[in-house]
């Protein structure tokens, strides 16, 4: 059977829990403005839902967001439920928590344990729903989450939430978090030109944990996506591939693990399908060793 080259399902299959996913997902960040949380310029709403329910089209059935995305007029969690309320019955949404912000976008302190369900609430009513997939404990650097998603353990007995993943982690807080609770996801920075973790990585596959970079297209200090700064290594594998680099840098990802899922995030419409074709392209060995070298490995 010819697998379609525009389809997220190019890349193939995980399992989060008993939700299976396509591996090539959508981050919802960058729909609400021109850059993460900015406050200035606001997204086009009609293009940010356009993309949206272009992205299902194209396969996507994983996306990722949060309450605390939001710019001046704009909110990730309101643009997913307008643009794909009533929901597929194979899309899966997670959202996290911990973080919060006010009204006017200013950063408030994270969450104690027995605000988190509020959070939680918040999330349930900006997408709609009845429960949440997945909620990720984004934690700031603590040296404990125990107490934290001990209680968002309890929300998921409750059933408020369906599963749990932890965010922005050491090694260390994935065993504090597999004594309360099933993890199925961890979501980190990871990239080319990233300092790694490559025992989390390798944990969470002997685990079947999915790990879930972010910023996997900007890399290092590059958040606001990738340009023409580009290292010229992936610049050399992206003309030999006949791709640009932030396709290279999304097929690297991939590669990592049969694991590693992928949540590109833009308000751009044709770059939705670049990284959605992405999920096709698969680089040599010679070529994954090159860009390996660019990474320090943490």
């Amino acid at each position: 059977m010819r697998i379609d080259t525009t389809s997220a399902a190019a890349a193939g299959t995980w399992q989060l829990g008993d939700l299976t996913v396509n591996r090539m997902g959508f981050g919802a960040m960058r729909l609400t403005g021109s850059a993460a949380f900015d406050l200035g310029t606001p997204s086009d709403r009609e293009r940010s839902i356009a993309v949206l329910r272009r992205a299902v089209d194209l396969g996507v059935n994983h996306i990722d967001t949060a309450a605390f995305y939001f710019s001046r007029l704009r909110s990730a969690n309101e643009l997913i439920n307008r643009a794909l309320a009533p929901y597929p019955d194979d899309l899966v949404i997670a959202t996290k928590v911990g973080p919060g912000r006010d009204p006017s976008g200013e950063w408030l302190p994270f969450a104690r344990p027995d605000q988190l369900r509020g959070q939680v609430e918040e999330n349930l009513r900006q997408l709609g729903r009845d429960h949440l997939d997945l909620v990720y404990l984004r934690q700031p650097g603590l040296d404990s989450i125990a107490e934290h998603f001990g209680a968002l353990a309890e929300l998921r007995e409750a059933g408020l939430i369906r599963h749990l993943g932890i965010s922005n982690i050491r090694p260390g807080h994935l065993a504090q978090a597999q004594a309360i609770a099933p993890v199925v996801s961890v979501q980190n920075r990871y990239g080319i030109g990233a300092v790694r973790s490559q025992e989390l990585l390798r944990t969470c596959g002997e685990q079947g944990i999915a790990f879930v970079p972010f910023f996997a297209i900007a890399g290092e200090g590059r958040e606001l996506g990738a340009s023409d700064t580009d290292q010229e290594e992936v610049r050399a594998v992206a003309r030999a591939h006949g791709a640009t680099p932030a396709q290279v840098r999304l097929a690297w990802t991939l590669q990592q693990g049969p694991h590693v899922l992928a949540i590109p995030g833009t308000g751009n419409p044709d770059h939705l399908t670049e990284n959605v074709t992405a999920a096709a392209l698969r680089l040599t060995d010679e070529e994954m060793a090159r860009l390996d070298a660019l990474s320090d490995a943490g």
